[in-house]
């Protein structure tokens, strides 16, 4: 996993809420077993509208996706992941998330902060009017762009992967000389005899 550390994007305003896994990338796009592939189903059903944002040339080259409450819920596709980064997603920033969807964007490397509504609604007018460049600063938990400095919470072991490029796999592997010598150094545990059952005892 390639390490973040800050990442300078422009930002893309989805004003929408509730936006479930289903929406971000439909069923039918989610065949494909590899992790690559998926860009072109990304709001697949949004993008036939000719209207829907992503759509807007001033915002096809962007990397910071500024969306509503509750994004990512419903299913647990990873797809749903897959397709953002594919396009070129780095960050996600929104109020709240799904569960699920957040620990697989962790896992895969698509960083997402949380942040107020107020913040939020600023970042997309920003965007909506040209300006919407921001910067994600994860080693100091800090989002910015203009008129807005923004600390965020950031959970510190996931911090930390992210920041050194590891997966947890590979966070475990950093352990790999303690769980040997823990490994040693443990007894095995002892067989207990069951007691057999005679005839007579019947």
């Amino acid at each position: 996993m390639t390490p973040f550390r800050s990442h300078t994007g422009t930002a893309v305003p989805l004003r929408r809420r509730d936006v479930d896994t289903d929406q971000i990338i439909p069923a039918r796009f989610c065949t494909n077993p590899a992790r690559t592939g998926f860009a072109g189903g990304l709001f697949a059903d949004w993008r036939a509208e000719p209207g829907f944002v992503l759509n807007d040339p001033r915002h096809r080259a962007a990397t910071v996706l500024v969306a509503g409450e509750s994004f990512g819920t419903g299913s647990s596709r990873e797809a749903a992941v897959w397709a953002l980064l594919d396009y070129g997603f780095r960050v996600v920033v929104a109020p709240s998330y799904g569960d699920i969807f957040r620990a697989n964007s962790l896992m895969n490397g698509l960083v997402t902060v949380t942040a107020p509504a107020p913040v939020v609604d600023r970042l997309q007018r920003l965007s909506e009017a040209g300006h919407a460049e921001v910067t994600v600063d994860l080693e100091r938990r800090e989002l910015r762009a203009p008129g807005i400095v923004h600390r965020f919470p950031f959970d510190a072991d996931w911090r930390d992967r992210l920041l050194n490029g590891l997966d947890p796999i590979a966070a475990t592997l950093r352990h790999e000389a303690e769980i040997a010598a823990y490994e040693r150094a443990r007894r095995p545990t002892p067989r207990t005899t069951e007691p057999r059952m005679t005839h007579a005892a019947l």
